[in-house]
């Protein structure tokens, strides 16, 4: 049973300078470094979060020798604040920009294969019909971009829910999975080999996204139940264009949507082994906060993205 006394304080007594004390709190593990960065004396706000921990009735913070850490209940308070204060920051710029002759700003996140292909066609289109809206692409991990878009950094993500946890606050709406080739270079002596097997693909060095990635478990998952070591000669990043150049001067493979490369094949730069993977990827989406009322510019984004995916993966819609 909810405390009405907390009730009464969230409603009536949380000020900014909560807000922002908890999210410097959250950055700096410090109460002094915290209330630095908050402009507030220290007994000041050792006194707000007093105030918090007495009024919630739980303790957000444990006392350390060298500063604080959150507890569970201090890490959500920390998510919330953080989200309460880019509303806040969201608000502002919208009054100015409608105040300026705009049209409002969204911020977008996307893994990479959206971001290469569907984001860029989807902002094309809203430009043409709403040239002042501002948009910012930011291209990341599905983990890390969930992060921003629960904090109220993003205002929308095409990527995966990895965290079952987070899965009651989002809005997910599927668009595909990624079926993945392996691309080497024109000429690449594997391309002459007739009736390729996994053991020949070891005989080359590896393009693989850093540990811990879908892909890259995939992929070591598939090595080992073949009775295979993984690659051990390996470069690691995602850069798209350090993993032409790579592939283009070198022997190195990579497994990528044909998607992503396909002007790369197109040119004859690039080139498909004849060798079938078989792997998947989860399903990638529209992921919004559920619940958000969008501001302009982000609805008229949200509304340009479900039309492009409509076209371009009409077995989504």
């Amino acid at each position: 049973m909810t405390d009405p006394r907390s009730d009464r304080f969230v409603r009536s007594h949380l000020k900014t300078r909560h807000l922002v004390l908890l999210v410097e709190l959250g950055r700096h593990g410090s109460i002094m470094h915290a209330a630095e960065a908050a402009n507030l004396t220290q007994p000041a706000a050792s006194k707000l979060l007093g105030e918090l921990e007495h009024a919630l009735g739980v303790q957000l913070f444990e006392r350390l020798p060298r500063g604080v850490t959150p507890t569970w209940f201090g890490q959500v308070m920390i998510r919330r604040a953080g989200a309460a204060l880019a509303e806040m920051d969201a608000a502002h710029q919208e009054v100015m920009e409608l105040l300026s002759g705009l049209r409002g700003r969204v911020d977008v996140g996307a893994v990479l294969t959206p971001a290469a292909s569907l984001i860029p066609e989807a902002v094309n289109l809203l430009k043409a019909r709403q040239p002042r809206v501002l948009v910012s692409i930011s291209v990341d991990t599905s983990k890390l971009l969930v992060q921003r878009l629960r904090g109220g950094e993003l205002d929308i993500v095409v990527g995966r829910v990895l965290d079952t946890g987070a899965a009651g606050e989002l809005h997910f709406e599927p668009i595909t999975d990624e079926p993945h080739s392996l691309i080497v270079r024109a000429g690449h002596p594997l391309l002459g080999h007739g009736g390729l097997r996994l053991p020949d693909l070891l005989r080359h060095g590896w393009i693989l996204p850093p540990p811990g990635s879908i892909l890259r478990d995939r992929l070591t998952a598939m090595f080992l139940s073949a009775g295979l070591e993984p690659p051990a000669e390996t470069v690691e990043t995602v850069a798209l264009p350090v993993v032409a150049n790579l592939l283009i001067g070198s022997d190195m493979l990579v497994a990528l949507p044909r998607e992503l490369v396909q002007p790369y094949l197109q040119s004859g730069l690039l080139a498909v082994l004849p060798f079938e993977l078989g792997l998947r990827m989860d399903q990638y989406g529209i992921i919004t906060r559920r619940g958000h009322q969008p501001s302009p510019g982000a609805a008229a984004m949200l509304a340009t993205l479900r039309e492009v995916c409509a076209r371009r993966y009409p077995q989504a819609s």
